[in-house]
Formats: structure tokens, C-alpha cells, sequence
């Protein structure tokens, strides 16, 4: 005699709810475990923001006399005071940067070379899921990170300065009314999230290659792009593919902000952002190509290649 099941088959409405909780999931833990693995990706641009909070806590000696001398030239308040904050902001930028070169070039080459990628393959998860997550992190996730510590680091060397100038009888209100926090924290993440975009061939070009290389991913890299601008400078007299690769690592500024000179090439109003003009330009787009033909070969290459 047959006994009916207590549990019945799911519904099509069912299935697809668990799909739908549960499919972005693998993508998901691919992030988590990228940032698991690599500790670095938070753990230098914290070792630089703190060396910059360690140099400016010994600069803020003579911070006192330095802010009234700055203060009787009200032309150059602004640009005497905001400095510091400015730099903190700029040294960040170049640290998470070269954290995403050096974390792409070793995404896929360490995991051939210590042969886990046997065990992630044999995961139920996509060769397209893994390399996105893999490029999710220079492209997002750094930059979110580089973001945060500039906020914290400026508040901190905010408090710092009004902690000097409070116990020198002085007030603090002059650090506030000369440097807009606000806006500058505007302009720092959509400078960011162009800055990612732009960056996205190079970011690409370095999973392709360490996905690819046997060894020395770095001089795979750089030695083709560094030989193709010698060869063209040797045989032609001409630098045009030298000028293209110092477009594709610096020509978002112009793009995404519209300076008031050369010589003044400060962000002064929101105004200056141009995110339309930044967005219709033939070489964000160009570029965003070329990383999909890039990130099409990564994955690809990743579906057949094996540990080294």
C-alpha cells in the first residue's frame, strides 16, 4: 500500500521566488570572498590614511601662527587651509588605485598558481559570476572604500585643527567657513564614480592578462603597450599612442569637470560638475567597449585554463 507524501511538488511561482532570492547569491559571496582573500584592499589605503592623520598631528604644531598669518589674506584663505584636506584626498585616490593594479594583476594568476581554482570551478558558479565579482572590485567596491576613509580622515584632521586652534584661544570656525565639507564630498564621489568608469579597460586588460600569463604578470602588462609607443617613437618621430595611453589614465578630468583655466584647475561650485558631457563623450564609451571585448576573453580564457 502507497503512502502519500506529506510534502508536494513546488509550484512554478515557488521556484521562481527561490530563484529569485537565492540567484544573486553566488555573485554575492564571490565579492565577500574577494574581500575576504585580499585584506589589503582595506587594509593599505588604512595604513596610508593613517600615516597622513600621523604627519598632520606633527604639522599641527605651529598651526596656530601659521592660520593667522594664512587668515590676514583672505584671497588665499581658502586654498591655505582646504591644502591638507585636498591632499589627504589625492594621496587616497592614487593608494586605492594602485591597490586595484596590483589586486587585478594577481586575481586570477594566484589562484592558477596555488591551484584553487580546481576547487572554485567545481563550484556552482559561472566563470561570467566569478570574473565580474573579481572586476566589481576595482571598479566599485575600492573606490567605496577609498570614499569612506577620506570622510573619516578628513573629520579626524578636522577635530585635530579645532582641538589646536581652540587651545590657543583661537576659534575654529575659520577651518569650516573655508573648506565646504559637503560639497567636496560630492565632488570626491562623482569624481570616483568616473574615474571607475574610465579605468575600466585598464582594469579589464589586467584580469586578461592575469588570467593568461604563466609569470610576471606586470612586465605582460606593461612590456606590449611600453614597446608599441618605443617602436612608434624610434620609426615614426611620433608619440600619438603614448598621448592615447596618457588619455585613457588621466583624460576623465577634463570630461567630467569644467575647470575655470589651466591655471586655476580647482572645483569651486557644483556647477563645474558635467556629468552629461562626461557621459556623451566618444572615449568613456570607446573605452567601456574595449573592456567588454577584454572581460569577454577574461572569462573565456578562465573556462579553459588550468593552475600553472
Amino acid at each position: 500500500m502507497n503512502t502519500q507524501s506529506n510534502t508536494s511538488p513546488e509550484s512554478p511561482i515557488e521556484s521562481a521566488a527561490v530563484d529569485c532570492r537565492y540567484g544573486p547569491r553566488p555573485f554575492y559571496w564571490s565579492v565577500r570572498r574577494e574581500l575576504w582573500e585580499n585584506r589589503s584592499l582595506y587594509i593599505a589605503p588604512l595604513i596610508v590614511a593613517a600615516v597622513q592623520v600621523f604627519g598632520f598631528g606633527l604639522s599641527a604644531i605651529g598651526l596656530a601662527g601659521r592660520r593667522s598669518a594664512v587668515l590676514l589674506d583672505p584671497a588665499k584663505a581658502r586654498m591655505h587651509i582646504e591644502q591638507p584636506y585636498d591632499m589627504a584626498a589625492m594621496m587616497m585616490l592614487f593608494t586605492a588605485f594602485i591597490v586595484g593594479l596590483f589586486y587585478c594583476l594577481d586575481a586570477l594568476y594566484g589562484e592558477r598558481r596555488d591551484r584553487s581554482v580546481l576547487f572554485w570551478k567545481s563550484l556552482p558558479v559561472s566563470d561570467l559570476s566569478t570574473v565580474l565579482a573579481k572586476l566589481t572590485i576595482p571598479i566599485a567596491v575600492l573606490p567605496l572604500i577609498a570614499f569612506a576613509i577620506v570622510v573619516c580622515t578628513q573629520i579626524i584632521m578636522l577635530l585635530m585643527t579645532s582641538a589646536v586652534l581652540i587651545a590657543h584661544g583661537m576659534s575654529p570656525a575659520s577651518t569650516w567657513t573655508h573648506v565646504p565639507f559637503l560639497q567636496n564630498w560630492i565632488v570626491l564621489f562623482y569624481g570616483l564614480v568616473c574615474l571607475s568608469l574610465w579605468h575600466a579597460p585598464i582594469y579589464s586588460w589586467l584580469l586578461l592578462v592575469s588570467g593568461w600569463a604563466r609569470r610576471a604578470t606586470f612586465l605582460w602588462a606593461v612590456l606590449p603597450w611600453l614597446a608599441i609607443g618605443i617602436f612608434e617613437k624610434i620609426t615614426f618621430g611620433t608619440s600619438y599612442f603614448g598621448d592615447l595611453v596618457k588619455y585613457r589614465l588621466m583624460g576623465f578630468a577634463p570630461n567630467a569637470f569644467d575647470f575655470l583655466g589651466r591655471d586655476n584647475p580647482c572645483i569651486n561650485s557644483l556647477a563645474q560638475l558635467t556629468p552629461g558631457r562626461f557621459l556623451s563623450s566618444s572615449g568613456l564609451w570607446l573605452g567601456l567597449v574595449v573592456a567588454i571585448v577584454f572581460l569577454a576573453a577574461t572569462i573565456r580564457q578562465r573556462r579553459y585554463r588550468g593552475p600553472i
